[in-house]
């Protein structure tokens, strides 16, 4: 009876070598596929009956599969922007195309995870990866930036609009120069705050600084100009999202050059009507005195002002914040004599239509638009398991829960990394090095069974 228990051991450990084998080939042709997981085989051990513990004989063997879920691959770049990868634990969420409607995917419903993550638009502005599986996520309100919702859903970016939006608020961050170099300035007497590059009031037929509110009609536009410098320009956006040209002087009322009892005081004006005649308004005082010691802007104490019904020619903006910050605006001696511009942009654009869209490192979904504008679109959904290497593995890398991984749940540990894409977690060398050692005890079950044959044959043998 032992030797043909030996024969039987034998052919299982041939089969259990072959499961091994089987595992080893899949793991080595899948060495260079995107997010695949290495299956991996451990072999459990039959035990015969026996009696009593000293009778107790080897038994055979069976093999099982061994997932490799939970290890990772290796994190490389990507050309691709809405290529992502996983740093650490997780699953993207993702969904299998079960038909079609009207040129567009339709869905099961059933909700399946992967770490492949080599995404690409499609036609449809749905982002598949490689094997064919629809990324899910919480879509974003681009004028918002909040999440609409806390379900994931197959996302879709099809000719996503985004409307206008009117310039609210203006960035501005510069330095004055203590003395202003005017046009005027170089004629002007010594001593007079033309002189000290400053705005002369008695030169205008209507005061520009009347309660730091005054305008400066078409009439005086060029005395303005040359007692006057460039404080910049920027393009602002009206609620239908025609361009406005915003363009800055500053003005400096008073110079504590003068002397005693004068600080240095400057004006703000915006052109308002750049076709003005006569006496037609064509530049509108900001509305605040800005005062400087020392180089450092001490009033207004705020960081922001507010200029109020703006309009230029027949573009209204209505009241637009002006934020300069802590420290934006200063007064500091220029061998130039010219503002400096360090920042000036505002918060309006035109309306767009989406172009192209981009995974950031921290899972947005950004799209670029027509208007210039990148804007968050939707948040790529990570989930976890318990058990992760209890999930059931389908077709094309992805995975479905099971009774042992337990639900998916939402959230995870890791981060995403975009323009990456993990790669196969086999090993090359480590499966040669396996495939030597299965090779090697293949053969010596054969080995066995050749010497049980042996055995039996010369049994037979004695009866002859």
């Amino acid at each position: 009876m032992g030797i043909f228990n030996a024969l039987n051991t034998s052919v299982g450990g041939l089969q259990a070598q072959s499961y091994a084998l089987q595992n080893i080939s899949g793991n080595i042709a899948n060495a260079q596929t995107v997010g695949y997981k290495g299956i991996g085989t451990s072999f459990v051990d039959l035990l015969g009956d026996a009696s009593s513990a000293n009778r107790q004989v080897a038994g055979g063997v069976s093999a099982y599969s061994q997932q490799t879920i939970s290890s990772q691959g290796t994190i490389g770049a990507s050309t691709v922007a809405t290529n992502m990868a996983i740093n650490g634990d997780g699953f993207f969420s993702v969904q299998r195309q079960s038909g079609k409607t009207d040129n567009q995917a339709t869905f099961s419903g059933v909700t399946n995870y992967t770490r492949r993550g080599d995404f690409q638009i499609n036609a449809n502005g749905n982002l598949v990866n490689g094997a064919g599986y629809f990324l899910m996520g919480v879509p974003v309100d681009p004028k918002t930036g909040n999440p609409l919702g806390n379900v994931p859903q197959v996302l879709q970016f099809q000719n996503n609009f985004v409307p206008a939006q009117k310039t609210a608020a203006i960035t501005y961050a510069a330095n004055l120069p203590t003395t202003p170099t005017t046009i005027a300035k170089a004629t002007a007497t010594a001593g007079t705050i033309t002189a000290a590059g400053g705005l002369n009031t008695a030169d205008f037929a209507v005061n520009p600084t009347v309660a730091g509110t005054g305008t400066v009609i078409a009439n005086d536009a060029d005395t303005f100009q040359k007692q006057s410098i460039s404080g910049g320009a920027v393009t602002g956006y009206d609620a239908t999202g025609a361009p406005v040209q915003m363009q800055l002087r500053w003005a400096k009322t008073d110079s504590s050059a003068l002397g005693a009892g004068h600080t240095d005081n400057w004006n703000l004006f915006y052109q308002s009507n750049p076709n003005a005649t006569g006496t037609e308004v064509a530049w509108t005082n900001a509305g605040t005195t800005f005062t400087f010691t020392g180089g450092k802007l001490t009033s207004p104490a705020t960081a922001s002002i507010t200029l109020a019904n703006v309009s230029v020619g027949a573009a209204s903006l209505g009241n637009v914040a002006l934020n300069v910050g802590s420290g934006g605006l200063t007064q500091y001696s220029s061998t130039s004599g010219t503002a400096t511009i360090n920042t000036i942009s505002q918060n309006g654009y035109a309306a767009g239509q989406l172009q192209s869209v981009a995974v950031s490192d921290s899972g947005l979904v950004i799209g670029t638009f027509t208007n210039g504008q990148n804007i968050n679109l939707a948040s790529v959904t990570l989930s976890h398991f318990n058990g992760t290497n209890y999930l059931q593995s389908l077709e094309g890398g992805a995975y479905a829960a099971t009774e042992l991984s337990g639900v998916a749940i939402i959230g995870s540990s890791g981060g995403i990394n975009g323009s990456s894409l993990e790669g196969s977690n086999a090993d090359i060398a480590d499966e040669f090095t396996k495939l030597i050692v299965t090779q090697q005890a293949y053969s010596a079950n054969t080995k066995v069974i050749t010497t049980a044959n042996t055995m039996v044959q010369d049994l037979l043998n004695v009866l002859r």
